[in-house]
């Protein structure tokens, strides 16, 4: 992987290897990097964050990289904003994760703190209990059998590795084991 520093020779834009061979013009380094980038955006769609970093792993300088993305963001390419609202909608209204566990990995995923706290807004304390009730309901039939302290611990820890707290899940559970037992 080369590592690459700006500059500017006889008026036009290259990037200098640090073993003084002169690179390509900024013009291929930006195709190329505009190529990695459409190539990945094919696949799925990405934060401005994580693009940044596969570009940047891939050895395109860091200024070809900005420019570009900061243009992806001006055509609708790439957008925290969508991205953000899309992953909670998957990852809270189809997986059922809680607004905890989609928050850890919007940071992973790099949105901004403030983006964040935006789209997790819509996750109230209702939203979060209706979720846990759908995972805890699909876990319960596969406990029939077992002994209240084992299905209590393994609906519970099923719950927790989907980052509800523990006020959530002791309601969730001791419900959809009341109701397991009834039925």
């Amino acid at each position: 992987m080369s590592n690459f520093t700006d500059r500017t020779v006889g008026g036009r834009d290259v990037a200098t290897e640090k073993s003084g061979v002169i690179a390509a013009p900024w013009g291929v380094q930006l195709e190329r990097a505009r190529e990695i980038a459409l190539r990945k955006l094919d696949q799925r769609a990405y934060t401005y964050a994580e693009l940044h970093e596969v570009l940047l792993k891939q050895g395109c300088p860091i200024a070809v990289v900005e420019e570009l993305l900061h243009g992806f963001e001006d055509v609708g390419l790439l957008n925290d904003a969508e991205f953000a609202l899309a992953w909670v909608a998957s990852r809270h209204g189809h997986r059922n994760l809680s607004r905890r566990a989609v928050a850890a990995e919007l940071r992973r995923k790099g949105i901004a703190d403030e983006l964040a706290t935006e789209v997790l807004s819509g996750i109230d304390h209702e939203s979060e209990l209706r979720a846990a009730r759908e995972v805890a309901a699909s876990k319960t039939r596969a406990l029939a059998g077992l002994t209240y302290p084992v299905a209590y611990r393994r609906l519970a820890g099923a719950l927790g590795r989907r980052g509800y707290d523990s006020s959530v899940i002791a309601e969730v559970v001791k419900e959809a084991l009341l109701k397991e037992a009834h039925d």
